[in-house]
């Protein structure tokens, strides 16, 4: 598996990573989906589930700040296998719980993610790894490969969203133990990440580089962390918990079926990212990003706008298409724009900022849920983005020559 996974030459040492990340992306697909319909089936409303997915977000850019901050005490290795030990704690406290505000605890020091992307402190330190092992020519087709992986793995397990119903079904153990069950399984890939990061080559590299990891690219990543803070905060709006949330409450889809629309609007995500390195190539990362964000995010708000949903899905179809090709170039931009060693503290440092901003989203989309304002967030979320990628553009156009010959 990990030579598909793998680009042709690319340093077989990263193999883990790549198959870390399909575990992870997997059992990020599920938690996605099934987390709203487990906190209601709890007795939460939306405003608590609103909150929830607030606190792991917040404790995610926590995490990551400390990896900048002091990651340079450890090798990557070390933090990988700790917060895999994280990753099995989360999965056996939500299985066991059932009040929020302990649920609201393990959820700050948690690895949950509500999220269609990556926002774990497990990203940086990954990422880090993948840029010390791949050629600068390599890079973009690399972070291009391994984002592909997450996000096909992110849609197999949002098709697995549909299994509590066909195991309540067939057994009869009702919804909720179907769904505690599921988070189980989370803690057991928790178990097989560890298992994969403790075969990773022993001689790993620091995790930020050095005490003070932030030097001559010092300006450049404050403004990239603004304007990545921004699209954060929309994209924060619109998670995928929320938007599963959206489907079921004005919708009334079923669980398999809100599944089956995450597995193909994963599916389509991920196949565009095979198109992003050629784009970066022809066009440049700055342009890929913001030239493929802007239709996504006009889809997002003509969606919000339909009540038919058949339209409804084929607009959310049409945006999975196209709003993901910036992932890729994205990543690799950040990389090419500052020195070899300021690497992994770039990636942390522009990922804290996000990670708060995006905080902030579904508190606020929840508040808006349960106060009948149920489109509303949607719209906020593509006018937002809209006004991110015009700032992104104007910002670093200029840039782009210096990125491609770093």
């Amino acid at each position: 598996m990990s030579r598909w996974l793998l680009p042709q030459g690319a340093d077989p040492a990263v193999a883990p990573v790549f198959l870390a990340r399909a575990l992870r992306g997997f059992a990020d697909g599920f938690v996605s989906v099934l987390l709203p319909v487990y906190l209601i089936a709890l007795g939460l409303g939306g405003a608590e589930v609103g909150a929830i997915a607030t606190t792991t977000l917040f404790g995610s850019a926590i995490a990551t700040l400390a990896v900048g901050a002091w990651g340079a005490r450890w090798n990557d290795k070390v933090l990988l296998l700790a917060a895999s030990i994280l990753m099995i704690a989360t999965g056996i406290g939500f299985s066991a719980l059932s009040s929020f505000w302990p649920l609201l605890i393990v959820a700050f020091v948690g690895t949950l993610n509500p999220s269609s992307g990556d926002v774990s402190v497990f990203l940086p330190l990954e990422h880090a790894r993948l840029a010390a092992h791949c050629e600068t020519a390599q890079r973009t087709e690399v972070f291009a490969r391994y984002a592909l992986t997450g996000a096909l793995c992110g849609a197999a397990g949002a098709l697995a969203a549909g299994l509590p119903e066909q195991l309540d079904a067939l057994s009869g153990i009702g919804q909720l133990e179907s769904l505690r069950l599921m988070f189980l399984l989370y803690g057991l890939i928790g178990v097989m990440v560890w298992v994969l990061y403790q075969r990773m080559p022993g001689a790993g590299i620091s995790a930020v580089g050095s005490a003070a990891p932030l030097t001559k690219s010092r300006s450049i990543v404050i403004r990239l962390s603004a304007l990545f803070s921004l699209d954060s905060f929309a994209g924060g709006l619109v998670l995928n918990s929320l938007l599963a949330l959206w489907l079921f409450d004005k919708f009334q889809l079923s669980l398999t079926a809100t599944g089956s629309f995450f597995f193909v609007s994963g599916l389509l995500g991920a196949i565009s990212q095979l198109a992003a390195p050629r784009l970066a190539k022809q066009f440049g990362m700055v342009n890929t990003m913001v030239f493929t964000h802007i239709p996504a995010s006009l889809f997002l708000i003509a969606a919000a706008f339909a009540s038919d949903l058949r339209w409804v899905l084929a607009l959310l179809f049409a945006r999975a298409l196209v709003s993901s090709m910036d992932v890729p170039a994205r990543s690799a931009f950040v990389m090419s724009v500052v020195e070899p060693h300021e690497r992994a503290a770039a990636a942390s440092f522009t990922a804290v900022p996000r990670s708060l901003a995006a905080a902030a989203g579904p508190l606020l989309a929840g508040w808006l849920f349960q106060s009948g304002w149920m489109s509303l967030p949607l719209i906020i979320c593509g006018v937002l983005k809209i006004t991110y990628d015009l700032m992104l553009w104007g910002a670093f156009k200029s840039v782009e020559q210096r990125g491609s010959t770093d």
